[in-house]
């Protein structure tokens, strides 16, 4: 295989990636440090032992309802020790784990269980998860629910509170055989059965993709594709001490970036996860001042929100000293102010759900380039293909489609060949994914993203790509966030309309920033409509979402 050049002397770009079950992680990182914090969930901690014993105790309790190799369970959970029990416990049980969004409307909640297959699922007593998958028991094939209670899983003073004043946040549940108590499920000695599990084939997660686009689907990640991409993102964060360090969890584990670089990377080094269920910003600001996380994941609205924060001079936060921005492109200006008042190291990475998701990340030391997506992961190759014919891969320096090959890429789609095989080709060297993403290579080896094939505009016959134009707006000083988009134009086929808005306590119009970017676009790639508001759209995750600001155009023309 083709060593790929630009590759950091203390990345080992070559080095062999593990074959095991994914919850072997958990257990490795448990006997190495049975003492150390695992999770810190508002000041309760657990233990690595004490986690150890509650995944094996839930995976027996698991196989005595039926879970055996193979058998769909889902998670419908925000971050909360719960959800790391039952992950690694529904893995060593010989599930698959189907990740389940909160905030999924009722209707897409009820295609992903159909569409899985899933017969039991895992929920909080909150309403707000509880009430929405409870109504699916009876309608589809779910059949059984585990129900477990948010103030038990808090330190007692807090649980008491939250009884107290937050009894209207949580619903009745039921006695009987469709619901079965968290207790029951950890009242037994803690030994399950063992099952074979061959890494590089079975099934550990069915992770769905592109609900934003069409109907979501499901990519088949294998046992290896976790353990690989959670080995490969170690050996990126070469610098990172094991048993050392402190993860900032607040990303949701059940989306795939946070699940592989916050939870699975985290128990592999032996890290003390702070769990936080939803991003707060003046709590989680309290938090990297009080609790000194280390490593910090997370989204670029995320590093823009506390970057911006205006009480922040009153928070030491120079504990964070590296960072993996993943989920959109990080914009230029975002990363400098972070790391401005940090003092830390934003990398810049990359992926799909497909690819476990990290394929290629900035360097943490070395040569870190602001707007690229940095270089190939260990093992991990990336091929720029034409956008005209697919077989054909580009030399440097020319766009096409960026493809990943490496060890990380998804199994396929689960019951879905024809997009498997749109999506996944073979080459000599390993299955070749295409991202649907256009991009380039430069001369240094450095990957560099233009924009979504489907996100790109077509105005009057010339391509503008919008992750270029928001680079450019965001330059402004007064622009906190941007989205551009592509909105339907008689004459010119698309028109090119960017969301903007500001940092609090300033000021911008529509004529000063068009003057603005007057030097720093081409007249085709100016937007000609500019819409400014208090804040913009975001998914789950926080990431902007273009998705949302379209839908909302579609309904003021159908209205």
């Amino acid at each position: 295989m083709i060593y790929p050049r630009g590759i950091p002397k203390n990345i080992q770009w070559d080095a062999e990636l593990p074959s095991f079950p994914v919850h072997d992680m958990l257990f490795q990182s448990a006997g190495k440090f049975p003492r150390r914090a695992a999770i810190d969930f508002f000041d309760r901690t657990t233990t690595y032992a004490q986690l150890a014993q509650a995944v094996k105790c839930a995976a027996q309790g698991l196989q005595e309802l039926g879970v055996k190799k193979g058998t769909r369970v889902g998670l419908l959970l925000p971050n909360t020790p719960y959800y790391i029990i039952f992950y690694y416990a529904i893995l060593l049980a010989g599930g698959v784990v189907v990740n389940l969004n909160p905030l999924y409307a009722a209707r897409e909640l009820e295609h992903l269980i159909a569409d899985s297959g899933m017969e039991l699922a895992v929920t909080l007593d909150l309403k707000i998860t509880y009430e929405k998958i409870s109504t699916m028991v009876g309608k589809t094939n779910l059949k059984r629910l585990i129900v477990c209670h948010l103030c038990d899983a808090l330190p007692t003073v807090k649980g008491l509170l939250f009884k107290l004043f937050k009894k209207s946040d949580v619903s009745f549940i039921p006695r009987d055989n469709v619901h079965i108590p968290f207790d029951t499920i950890m009242n037994n000695d803690g030994k399950p059965q063992s099952v074979a599990i061959d890494p590089a084939h079975d099934v550990a997660v069915l992770q769905y993709t592109g609900g934003t686009t069409g109907v979501p689907k499901a990519a088949m990640l294998t046992h290896r594709n976790l353990v690989v991409n959670a080995t490969q993102s170690r050996l990126w964060f070469s610098m990172a001490r094991e048993g050392e360090e402190v993860l900032l969890g607040v990303l949701p584990f059940f989306h795939v970036f946070a699940m592989t670089v916050a939870m699975n990377l985290g128990i592999l080094i032996g890290a003390t996860i702070i769990v936080v269920p939803r991003f707060e910003l003046k709590q989680v600001v309290h938090l990297i001042h009080r609790k000194k996380p280390t490593l910090f994941p997370a989204v670029p609205t995320i590093y823009a929100a506390i970057s911006n924060f205006r009480g922040l001079s009153h928070y030491d936060i120079s504990s964070v000293k590296y960072c993996i921005s993943g989920g959109a492109g990080l914009p230029i200006d975002i990363k400098r102010a972070f790391e401005a008042v940090t003092g830390c190291v934003v990398a810049e990475g990359y992926g799909l759900t497909e690819s476990s998701p990290v394929a290629t990340c900035n360097p943490l030391e070395g040569i870190n380039k602001a707007g690229s997506i940095g270089l190939p992961l260990p093992g991990t190759i990336i091929e720029i293909v034409s956008l005209d014919d697919r077989s054909t891969v580009l030399p440097m320096g020319q766009r096409g489609e960026v493809c990943i090959i490496g060890p990380q890429i998804m199994k396929a789609y689960w019951n879905n060949e024809a997009e498997t095989a749109e999506t996944l080709t073979p080459t000599d060297i390993g299955m070749r994914l295409h991202t649907g993403d256009v991009g380039y290579i430069d001369e240094d080896g450095y990957i560099y993203i233009v924009d979504r094939i489907k996100n790109m505009i077509l105005c009057g016959g010339y391509n503008v790509y919008p992750r270029n134009v928001e680079e450019a707006v965001y330059l402004h000083p007064a622009v906190a966030e941007c989205v551009v988009a592509g909105l339907p134009d008689p004459y010119r086929g698309q028109t090119v309309k960017a969301y903007v808005a500001l940092k609090p306590g300033t000021t911008l119009s529509r004529d000063e920033l068009m003057t603005f970017l007057q030097d720093k676009l081409s007249p085709i790639e100016v937007p000609k409509q500019i819409e400014f508001r208090d804040s913009l759209p975001k998914t789950m995750i926080g990431k902007l979402s273009r998705k949302a600001l379209l839908d909302e155009e579609k309904q003021k023309k159908s209205g």
